[in-house]
C-alpha cells in the first residue's frame, strides 16, 4: 500500500479528502487549478480511473468543475460549502453521541462546556 493512503478506507474516498483538505486548510482557493488527474494517480501510483471517480464526486457535489481542455477548478463557495458539510458531521459523529451520553451518566449541558473549556485551555498550554 501507498505510503500516503490508508488501506482502511476506498482510495477514491481518501483522494476526495485529500482535496478537500486542501480547499479547506487554503492551500486550494476558489478559481484556482486543483491537481490533475495525471499529477495524483502518478503521485500517488494509483489507478487513473480511482482518481477521476474521486475527482468527479466533488465535481458532482459543486465544489470542483471543469474547464474543458484545461482541467479542474476550485469553485466558488467550495471552502464555505465543505465547512459546512464538516461541521454537520462533526455534530452528528462526536457532539451528539456525547451529549447523549452526557444525559445518560448525569451530566449537565454547563458541565459538558465547563469540561470543554478546561480542554481547550489545556490545548493553548500545548
Amino acid at each position: 500500500m501507498n505510503k500516503y493512503l490508508d488501506g482502511n478506507k476506498p482510495i477514491f474516498i481518501q483522494i476526495r479528502e485529500i482535496i478537500e483538505d486542501q480547499i479547506v486548510n487554503g492551500q486550494l482557493k476558489e478559481d484556482e487549478q486543483a491537481p490533475s488527474t495525471n499529477q495524483l494517480s502518478g503521485f500517488y501510483k494509483i489507478n487513473h480511473a480511482t482518481v477521476t471517480k474521486g475527482i468527479n464526486q466533488l465535481v458532482d457535489e459543486g465544489i470542483l468543475y471543469k474547464k474543458r481542455g484545461i482541467g479542474m477548478f476550485v469553485a466558488e463557495g467550495a471552502k464555505k460549502k465543505l465547512m459546512e458539510k464538516r461541521k454537520e458531521a462533526f455534530m452528528n459523529e462526536y457532539v451528539e453521541p456525547m451529549v447523549l451520553e452526557a444525559s445518560k451518566i448525569g451530566i449537565s449541558s454547563e458541565d459538558i462546556i465547563n469540561l470543554i473549556k478546561k480542554i481547550k485551555i489545556k490545548e493553548s498550554e500545548i
